[in-house]
């Protein structure tokens, strides 16, 4: 029985798993950089073990470092978690050679099936020769073989950039992995990705737990998953639940692990298994009723599962929440997590609480939202209107994303799950929610009301001029203007048609149209003001001239570090618009820098492997003046 058990991984999967250990009476202990000191799954552990020497974004990738660790805290077993160590056999080895109890499948089952191109020619199935690609073969994916979640993965269209993506592809993926390997095979377009959820035991008995959809992603890395699959035809999910047993019966497979497919025009296409628990477990949990975890506590002691598979009931869904800002090409986001509050009624699977860091070492993966209902309708209804209730204060998230793209049309009906939804729908979906307006009145208003409240009250006799106050949000600038009225209130004149019922410095309530909306409103010193659902930052009246930038200043957008440069690029250089002059990694993923516009490089004062602050001065582009036309 195990008694201790180790968590070869930080953050969310590692509070998780920790969850059921709690549950199970099982001892936890986690591992952790100093970059993670504090987080919240160091604070949930009973005992806690410092990785030391690596760099932060690879200490968990030292196995040795954290075999150490289990048997210095008298661990006697170890669960990877994903992502990291978990689909690495030697390391497999070197766990189960200490006499650990590994949760996990058997070495030689990960080697089969770890490695993407090896599960390929298992299956039967050979990768593109990267040599012998042509334009018939178009477009392509470069493919990293070790790892998942998007990362060490191109999509590339014209034959000129496939030696490039190449190089990035495996620059990424030996930084992400410590394995540089990549593959190219063809690129279906607009595929539905669909996968089955197995647990095998030690006897024979394998469960295929039904099929899920994760089309939604973005950068390859999804970002709404859901279970079942809706709308697949009885034969195709019949033969996708065979495929997936027939895979893991070939190898001996134990443990949980997940067969992936790319599903378009009635067939499917296989792409991988992995060999570990997936991000996307809980719909598969909350669908089955099972809790995947404490079977593969079960199952590594050698526990014999039921026979038969239990049965699905009802639908959920998943979401994913990013500190990122996806009308800004995805970026990530750091800082402090001022607050972090999820209304109840609502699975929440997290890595950070109240108080936080979200820094700029690891994914920028906040939380995962899931909920269960009857239904498929009922399950996009109770997660849209929760995550819009959610309360999240600090960097930018993807949250309004993940609102909209729940109900948008393609979705809520379910009449075009494919992996195209964001390219074709982001637009659309990162405008700016409405509400903006009334949300700076709110903000303007509890400011007035806090300043009352320390320096008494604004009316004055002889009427003076407008107060006026001014906001940035996702939908531009909004300004607001109003006075104190004789009553101790507040009349505002701008934008018009809005009535004041109440204000104080933390709520206010509006009325326009006849219709009254509470707003609940925090201000944090740095200018900040969560409104709602609203994040606003209050301009200053006045422009520090320190902080203006030359026009054509290409500024970090993230703070990184530069990995490389494009070839020959140098100073007095001409570039067009869109040419990638740079690479920065931040967060385990590569951001391109490109130049705005056409013109001249007249600045660069980036170079590999140095580390930037956000706003840094990367280089400058100097576009070309066009004369005015003569008359």
């Amino acid at each position: 029985m195990i008694s201790r058990l180790l968590v070869a991984n930080r953050g969310e999967i590692a509070c998780r798993v920790f969850r059921t250990c709690r549950d199970l009476g099982v001892s936890t202990v986690a591992v952790y950089s100093d970059a993670d000191a504090g987080a919240l799954h160091v604070r949930e552990a009973d005992a806690a073990v410092r990785l030391p020497g690596a760099a932060p974004s690879e200490t968990y990738l030292r196995g040795d470092l954290i075999v150490e660790a289990a048997l210095a805290a008298g661990a006697d077993a170890v669960h990877p978690g994903y992502g990291f160590l978990s689909e690495n056999a030697d390391f497999a080895r070197t766990v189960i050679d200490a006499g650990l109890v590994w949760i996990g499948p058997p070495p030689a089952a990960i080697e089969a099936m770890a490695s993407k191109t090896r599960a390929k020619e298992l299956l039967g199935i050979e990768p593109l020769d990267p040599a012998r690609v042509t334009e018939a073969d178009l477009p392509v994916l470069v493919k990293a073989a070790a790892g998942g979640g998007g990362r060490g993965m191109r999509i590339v269209r014209e034959l000129p950039d496939l030696a490039g993506e190449l190089e990035s592809a495996s620059a990424e993926a030996a930084s992400a992995f410590g394995d540089g390997e990549v593959f190219v095979e063809p690129y279906v377009e607009d595929g539905r990705h669909v996968e089955v959820q197995l647990l095998c035991d030690a006897h024979g008995t394998v469960w295929a737990l039904g099929t899920r959809d994760c089309s939604l992603q973005r950068r390859h890395q999804k970002v709404i998953e859901e279970a079942p699959a809706p709308g697949l035809p009885a034969a195709l999910e019949a033969s996708l639940l065979d495929t997936a047993v027939r895979a893991a019966k070939a190898v001996g497979y134990v443990g949980a692990g997940t067969v992936e497919f790319l599903v378009a025009d009635g067939r499917a296409h296989f792409l991988e298994m992995n060999t570990r628990l997936q991000v996307e477990h809980p719909v598969t949990e909350e669908v089955y009723g099972v809790d995947l975890v404490a079977l593969q506590l079960a199952v590594a002691e050698g526990a014999k599962l039921p026979p038969e598979t239990p049965a699905p009931r009802g639908h959920a869904i998943e979401a994913r929440l990013y500190a990122e800002d996806p009308a800004r090409g995805w970026a990530p986001q750091t800082g402090a997590l001022r607050l972090f509050d999820v209304p109840g009624g609502v699975r929440l699977d997290t890595g950070y609480a109240s108080g936080d860091a979200i820094g700029v070492h690891y994914d920028p993966m906040i939380a995962k939202l899931t909920v269960h209902a009857p239904t498929r309708d009922g399950a996009v209804r109770k997660l849209a209107r929760a995550l819009e209730r959610t309360r999240i204060h600090g960097p930018v998230t993807n949250r309004d994303l993940l609102v909209a793209s729940l109900r948008h049309p393609e979705y809520a009906t379910a009449d075009r799950l494919d992996t195209g939804f964001y390219d074709r729908n982001l637009p659309a979906l990162t405008t700016a929610p409405g509400g903006g307006d009334l949300a700076a009145v709110a903000a303007a208003l509890a400011a007035a009301s806090a300043r009352r409240g320390r320096f008494g009250g604004g009316w004055r006799n002889l009427r003076s001029q407008d107060e006026t106050r001014t906001y940035g949000g996702a939908g531009g600038d909004h300004e607001v203007r109003y006075r104190p009225t004789r009553d101790g209130g507040y009349e505002v004149t701008a934008p018009e048609g809005v009535r004041v019922v109440a204000a104080t410095p933390d709520r206010v309530s509006l009325e326009t149209a006849g219709v009254v909306r509470h707003f609940d409103v925090t201000a944090y010193e740095d200018g900040t003001v969560h409104v709602g659902g609203h994040r606003l930052t209050a301009r200053p009246r006045f422009t520090d001239p320190r902080e203006q930038t030359a026009p054509g200043s290409l500024l970090a957008p993230m703070p990184g570090t530069v990995v490389r440069v494009a070839d020959g690029l140098a100073v007095g250089d001409a570039v067009t618009a869109g040419q990638p002059l740079l690479w920065l990694e931040a967060m385990k993923m590569e951001h391109r820098v490109t130049a705005p516009a056409s013109g001249t490089l007249t600045a660069l004062h980036a170079a590999p492997g140095r580390q930037v602050e956000v706003g840094a001065l990367l280089a400058v582009v100097q576009t070309e003046e066009r004369p005015e036309a003569q008359s």
